[in-house]
């Protein structure tokens, strides 16, 4: 009941779908990044971070409220109120605690010093929201307990400082190797003053990332008076880790309103490719121009897709477009020297390597919109995942600063590779289907089980996640079959097409949901669908029964489409109730759907696959306008590396990929009033409506380039030719559409 009562307050316009007017005198030359809010994400359970980051770049140069936590896992969560200093990495939108790479923080004589509760010496400084401002490669914050005033801003691979001083005698910067939050931890580091301006070194660490090498030249833009190297742990601000040096504090007697400005360049692989990348990318000390160099960068990467609509949707739609261009990021210094997965210091040869791929989260929609608007990165996207295949023998999983995490299920970098090859992306075919296969038969991860017995069994210890893997593995298999056909190799593809079925080895035909299954072949007696277990990866029997995005047809007849489509009601309606004990990543619930986490992201589009698309035109109109926003609190789950917030560009221009591999998007009704998306080959698809309001939510009829269009779905190769989709609008579905 509660569906269909907002369905009717939809119709009745109570409800509102949309803002009703757009803005009309918005100049043609209007800046992009002035509708990006930076802090959207860092409350709630986004886990983003506020700072200084260039589209993929290596650096992301962001404050640190020296705190720990899940809250702070960003390393910044927007009710806090201090500031411990600015360091030069961070993980957008996940739920892994790692980086925090090289933290810089300016000082002098007004400054309290304070005490972790380990003990330890850090100091903070208040801050406050009011006096803190940040853009697209733009940061700013005054430091309150100090009256010092940071800015942040960044290139690929150089983070800019400029720190503006009032007049102390003992005006300080300092650089904290030994600063850990959360999962890091450095394990060696090393600091040399080679002048009065100029310290070089690195940070090898210790975290999610088992291997994490930053090195790094810093320029200080005047010569320091003094500069202390801190290795004595005795004393009160000194850090001492395998006799190396931690910290490094350089001392200045400063003016009032005198900048000191600092360039800190990074390096996976050596310091001499440290100081390559400061010569290359930031030889002068003009911060403004690179301020502006930075955001033009932006303008570039937002104007990929230009939108009309309200000041509201704008804001919404943008904010989400850069958190899609946050990562993956740059791994590979200018000369394409990197640190490798297999720990050697390894040569990308004519692209950039790339690296942080939260692959399962990543490959539903991320990936898919990156062959849209960025598909030469995504060639580059691919070569690194061959790179990696040729230094671990697999296909990344969950990589991060040249460590594979294994983080996750599925080998989900098949469904990238296999998407970016049949949308034309230039790749090395006959390897990357090597390289899939390798992936696909390993002897971990129980593939081996899966392999042997068409589906992974069920475990008495820890997470098996039995039936999330089996689903998982069944999809990526039918994308292998699909490149092993388009290359001849039809061995690999008739055994992976028969894989591809494994799907149904779990299905429960008395229940109408997967079960986990013994190894004897026995579903497990206890069962409840909407429970949390270690059978089901971050999701419950709901929420995975409709992971079947090779065979949506096969799964529809199994059922029959008349109780498909009951079920599929029933997942927007069946809500939890409060004895139900959620799982913390089970959040932004309509029903047994969560759109805080990935399994769902897709469900709401699968009306369309049953002939009821105006369901699925009503249910993401409705999931846009309730679990989004650009307030600090504005995602209702982890943001993913982009994941969340490319759900929210594909469905705000009406169409989503259900299944990400086969080149082919369905439509919904657009949440903005007109988007042209500006293609690589030069052409445009541009998506218009007509009656758009808040009340017409409903798709009336729908024209391709002038010409009646009858189908709920288009193609990757119709989107390429460029042309106009117009969609008219109406109050009221159109159920003979």
């Amino acid at each position: 009941m509660k569906y269909y009562s907002y369905l009717l307050l939809v119709c009745l316009g109570i409800i509102s779908c949309k803002e009703s007017k757009t803005d009309k005198n918005v100049a043609s030359t209007e800046k992009l990044t002035s509708y990006v809010n930076t802090f959207t994400g860092t409350d709630g359970p986004g886990n983003t971070y506020p700072g200084a980051v260039v589209p993929f770049g290596m650096v992301q140069l962001s404050p640190d409220n020296g705190l720990p936590g899940w809250d702070r896992i960003a390393g910044y969560f927007y009710p806090d109120s201090t500031i411990a200093g600015f360091s030069h990495t961070h993980l957008s939108g996940t739920g892994a605690g790692d980086m925090y790479d090289l933290l810089v923080m300016p000082l002098n004589s007004k400054f309290t010093e304070s005490l972790t509760p380990e003990g330890r010496y850090r100091p903070y400084s208040k801050f406050s929201h009011d006096r803190e401002k940040a853009s697209p490669g733009y940061y700013s914050v005054d430091l309150l307990s100090s009256g010092i005033k940071a800015e942040l801003t960044t290139t690929s691979r150089v983070g800019f400082h400029q720190y503006t001083f009032p007049e102390d005698e003992k005006s300080q910067i300092i650089l904290d190797l030994g600063y850990s939050l959360n999962w890091d931890a450095p394990v060696d580091t090393q600091i040399t003053i080679e002048d009065d301006q100029t310290i070089s070194g690195y940070r090898k660490s210790k975290g999610w990332a088992s291997d994490q090498r930053v090195y790094f030249v810093m320029k200080f833009s005047k010569p320091f008076d003094k500069a202390l190297l801190f290795e004595n742990s005795e004393e009160k601000n000194t850090t001492i880790i395998n006799g190396k040096f931690t910290r490094i504090v350089a001392h200045y007697k400063t003016q009032e309103q005198d900048k000191i400005q600092v360039k800190v360049a990074l390096s996976s692989a050596s310091i001499a490719g440290a100081r390559k990348n400061l010569k290359a990318e930031l030889p002068h000390w003009n911060f403004e121009q690179t301020v502006q160099d930075t955001e033009h960068t932006w303008e570039t990467y937002l104007s990929k897709i230009k939108i009309k609509g309200t000041k509201a949707q704008k804001e919404l739609f943008y904010t989400n477009l850069y958190h899609v261009f946050l990562t993956p990021s740059l791994h590979s210094d200018v000369d394409g020297n990197y640190k490798g997965a297999d720990g050697v210091v390894h040569k990308a040869e004519g692209y950039n390597k790339y690296d942080t791929f939260s692959l399962w989260d990543t490959f539903r929609a991320t990936h898919p919109l990156y062959t849209i608007l960025a598909p030469k990165e995504t060639g580059d996207m691919i070569k690194s995942f061959l790179s990696h295949y040729d230094e671990t023998g697999l296909l990344p999983v969950w990589s991060l600063a040249g460590n594979e995490t294994n983080m996750m299920i599925g080998y989900h970098a098949v469904p990238v590779i296999v998407d970016a090859y049949f949308k034309g992306i230039p790749l090395d075919a006959k390897k990357a289907l090597e390289a899939c296969v390798a992936s696909a038969t390993e002897k971990g991860r129980q593939i081996d089980t899966y392999m042997k017995l068409g589906y992974v069994p069920t475990s008495e210890e820890g997470e098996s996640w039995s039936v999330s893997k089996t689903l998982e593995y069944a999809y990526n298999d039918w994308c292998i079959a699909q490149l092993a056909g388009a290359l001849g190799e039809n061995d690999i593809q008739q055994t992976f097409s028969k894989r591809a079925n494994n799907w149904k080895n779990l299905y429960d035909s008395k229940s109408t949901f997967f079960r986990p299954k013994s190894e004897a072949g026995v579903f497990e007696s206890s069962f409840s669908a909407k429970a949390y277990t270690r059978e089901f990866c971050e999701s419950n029997a709901w929420q995975y029964f409709w992971f079947v995005p090779q065979d949506m047809d096969g799964l529809i007849n199994t059922l029959g489409k008349q109780q498909f489509t009951t079920k599929l009601d029933s997942m927007f309606t069946y809500y939890p109730t409060a004895e139900d004990k959620l799982p913390i990543f089970s959040t932004g619930m309509i029903g047994q759907y969560a759109h805080g986490n990935e399994p769902s992201h897709h469900v709401s589009y699968l009306y369309n696959n049953v002939g009821q698309p105006w369901k699925t035109q009503e249910m993401v109109r409705r999931i846009i306008n309730t679990q989004y926003s650009t307030k600090p609190d504005g995602y209702c789950g982890n943001e993913d590396c982009g994941q969340m917030s490319a759900w929210l560009v594909f469905s705000s221009v009406g169409m989503y990929p259900i299944n990400p591999a086969d080149g082919v998007y369905s439509l919904t009704s657009p949440f903005v009033e007109e988007a042209t998306i500006q293609l690589e080959n030069g052409k445009q698809f541009v998506i218009t409506t007509e009656n758009q309001s808040e009340e017409n939510c409903y798709v009336q009829a729908i024209t391709l380039n002038g010409k009646a269009y009858n189908k709920f779905t288009i193609t990757h190769e119709q989107i390429l030719e460029g042309g106009t989709l117009h969609f008219v609008l109406g109050r009221t579905p159109n159920k003979n559409l």
